[in-house]
């Protein structure tokens, strides 16, 4: 026999050995096994069945006395008693004509035209301020009212003179508050002239007071407080020996420098607006001070 067709027999019987169990002798081998279909289950028991669906409840019935009835027919709504006699006979209602919005009343008279334009502002009581003018010791006359436009003043007082013979060069016209607050700034003024000059003031030296303008004399701007005899401008003080003393921006550590530094601060306690050397090019030259209303009592001290 050849050696390939011995080796191939060999193997053979080989596998066959290990693939199959030898049978133990006096032993037969196990039969084959089927399988079982799985158990039934028990029945529903007689408790567990469905209940039954539930019905919902209608609501209850309407109140008698909130029923529809043919006494309150007629406090019905037209579209409602229109809609109610179509679905009773069946037929669609006819559309009803909404109601005509009432106009609003007319515009009153005072407030249409170039009535709406006057400016009405009731005029200030200034009879407590006229008693403060004289007792400071201001010489002052009353004038009739300025009217320009929109600029004006219900009461002006052209003042000449303040406390210690303080002259006023020229004559300003002011309110009486604007006039109040200048009379008692020159006193701060007078006693800062003589802690730095030994002198006394004599005399302010005005710019002007009331004048119909816009701000920094813009046309397009809006009105300055001048327009209302509300202010007025320092253009320099006079004394009784030494030479004027123009506003201006002067050396540092000058008596003159410390003498327009100490008015120019003690002017913010008395106007709510104060301008001067170093504030913009328009105030250069003078003192600006005037009573303009602002929000929260806010004060422009530049």
């Amino acid at each position: 026999m050849k050696p390939v067709m011995l080796a191939s027999l060999v193997g053979a019987g080989f596998a066959a050995g290990i693939g199959a169990p030898r049978a133990e002798p006096g032993k037969q081998a196990p039969a084959a096994t089927v399988p079982l279909p799985p158990p039934q289950p028990p029945e529903r028991p007689n408790d567990l069945v469905p209940p039954s669906p539930q019905v919902t409840p209608l609501p209850p019935g309407r109140p008698p006395e909130l029923a529809t009835s043919p006494d309150r027919a007629g406090d019905r709504k037209p579209e409602e008693a229109s809609r109610a006699a179509g679905t009773a006979t069946g037929q669609e209602p006819a559309p009803t004509t909404p109601p005509e919005t009432p106009l609003p009343p007319a515009r009153p008279p005072e407030l249409s035209g170039e009535a709406a334009l006057v400016l009405t502002v009731a005029a200030p009581d200034d009879t407590a301020c006229l008693r403060r003018l004289e007792r400071l010791g201001v010489r002052f006359e009353a004038l009739p009212p300025l009217s320009n436009g929109q600029c004006s003043a219900p009461h002006p007082l052209s003042v000449t003179a303040l406390a210690d013979g303080v002259a006023l060069e020229p004559a300003a016209t002011l309110t009486c508050r604007s006039a109040e607050a200048l009379a008692r700034w020159t006193s701060e003024v007078q006693v800062a002239a003589r802690r730095s000059f030994d002198d006394s003031l004599k005399s302010l030296v005005l710019g002007g007071s009331y004048v119909c303008r816009g701000q920094n004399h813009d046309t397009d701007a809006k009105l300055s407080e001048h327009s209302f005899a509300n202010a007025v401008d320092i253009m320099g003080y006079g004394f009784a020996k030494r030479a004027n003393l123009t506003v201006s921006a002067v050396p540092d550590g000058t008596p003159e420098a410390a003498f327009l530094s100490t008015v120019r601060a003690s002017a913010c306690g008395f106007f709510r607006t104060v301008l001067g050397p170093g504030s913009d090019a328009a105030h250069g030259n003078h003192l600006h001070l005037d009573e303009r209303e602002r929000n929260a009592g806010h004060r422009l001290c530049e």
